[in-house]
């Protein structure tokens, strides 16, 4: 009977959705900041953005009981910050629901709508920023390895400076320079 129904969920889905800001100033802010503020909604929370979960395996991650993840579950759906994603059956044929964060990321700031506006930009770009920078290590790589197009030969090209690949040489220094660029930025915003 296990092998009838499905038992691992199917929990592939966007994963390049903007960041979510919510100013302390926000109507939704009082509810967000009540479901965060128990150590176990956020330990739930944090499970969840390792692997979505149903609330039986989050029980055990979480090491709470399975009542207490679903009061917490419950609070952070919510406040919008976990949704269903998925139904899995148990090995008895239960149906179960899988959750997962609704956004990724979240912010949480104080400060009013027209800084709320510029970090939601700057977070995006930045997050865009390191896309393009892991993109483009991935071109470094396939250039300075000299695997003739062959991607799986990607991670056993010859390693460079201090051993390490010349494609991760390349994503550290432009992750650097993206975070200098940000630090400036924000100093210039203060």
């Amino acid at each position: 009977m296990a092998g009838l129904l499905p038992s691992s969920p199917d929990t592939s889905r966007a994963e390049d959705a903007s960041p979510r800001v919510v100013g302390l100033e926000d109507e939704n802010a009082e509810t967000l900041l009540s479901a965060l503020s128990s150590t176990t909604a956020r330990r739930v929370l944090a499970e969840l953005h390792d692997e979505p979960r149903n609330p039986s395996a989050l029980a055990d991650a979480a090491d709470t009981s399975l009542q207490n993840v679903q009061y917490h579950l419950e609070r952070l759906e919510s406040a919008g910050v976990v949704e269903v994603v998925d139904t899995a059956y148990s090995e008895k044929g239960r149906e179960m629901n899988v959750y997962a964060p609704a956004d990724r990321p979240l912010v949480v700031f104080a400060g009013g709508e027209e800084e709320q506006s510029g970090l939601r930009t700057a977070l995006s770009s930045l997050l865009g920023g390191v896309a393009l920078v892991g993109l483009l290590s991935v071109l470094v790589q396939w250039v300075a390895g000299g695997t003739g197009g062959d991607v799986r030969a990607l991670s056993a090209s010859t390693p460079s400076a201090g051993g390490m690949p010349p494609g991760l040489l390349f994503f550290l220094g432009g992750l650097c320079v993206l975070l200098v660029g940000f630090g400036f930025w924000y100093a210039r915003q203060r």
